[in-house]
């Protein structure tokens, strides 16, 4: 299993967000390649990067700030946020990127997300958000009729490298992961699944782990690294134990 810590990335900075929330967004360090270095250093085997911004704007808009990154680190880096269309990919994974996450194009157009899986194979993952089980997309401003599932079968076949799955009611706040859902989802289809939002203790990380013959492949975390909740090394460990 993996453990991929999370650098949400608004105005150039680090932050996490509450439920997703812009206008509650909290700075935790402002050199987003120090805190990749950091992440490195302790031994993390992936990064998860987020471009905020350009989540709602529809196209890359931290991109210096990702190349920074880039740069910096030599694990491999998936980015989420802002990626529509053939060209932003080829750009990105041009870059040194391994793997775009496709979110609200998913829903929007179903058959760029095939097309790019064809083309990048390995390189491509799908990034559902829920609420209320419901996908929500846009940078998480608007909610769909269509349900998680109903998304992710969508994809069965395509090669997609994995389903990002996250809670936006738990994202950002530490109530816990719902680990749960994300197993019933794995559990339902074939492409392995990575869980995010709302991880809060190391109890996550072994709840995660007790997953993991459901198809869950990792989880996502950011808040509990940043504020001392979850120790880093600890949570590495409990996904390396046989």
């Amino acid at each position: 299993m993996i453990l991929f810590p999370a650098i949400d990335l608004k105005d150039g900075v680090c932050v996490r967000l509450v439920k997703g929330e812009m206008n509650q967004a909290t700075v935790f360090n402002t050199d987003p390649a120090d805190q990749a270095a950091r992440f490195a250093k302790a031994g993390c085997r992936w990064l998860h990067v987020v471009d905020l911004n350009g989540a709602f704007a529809g196209k890359p808009v931290n991109a210096q700030a990702v190349e920074s990154i880039l740069k910096t680190v030599s694990i491999p880096v998936q980015l989420g946020g802002g990626i529509r269309d053939l060209a932003t990919i080829e750009m990105w994974l041009a870059k040194g990127l391994r793997r775009v996450i496709l979110g609200t194009v998913a829903l929007r157009n179903p058959a760029l997300v095939k097309e790019a899986c064809r083309k990048f194979p390995g390189q491509v993952a799908v990034g559902i958000d829920a609420k209320g089980g419901k996908v929500a997309i846009e940078g998480w401003a608007e909610t769909s009729e269509l349900t998680v599932l109903d998304l992710a079968l969508k994809f069965e076949d395509a090669g997609a490298a994995a389903i990002i799955h996250t809670d936006i009611d738990r994202d950002g706040v530490l109530v816990g992961a719902n680990v749960e859902a994300s197993a019933e989802l794995a559990r339902r289809i074939t492409t392995p699944v990575i869980v995010s939002g709302g991880v809060a203790s190391i109890a996550d990380i072994r709840a995660v782990k007790a997953q993991e013959g459901s198809g869950i492949q990792g989880v996502i975390t950011g808040r509990a690294l940043y504020d001392g909740r979850l120790d880093l090394v600890e949570a590495i460990r409990v996904f390396d134990e046989c």
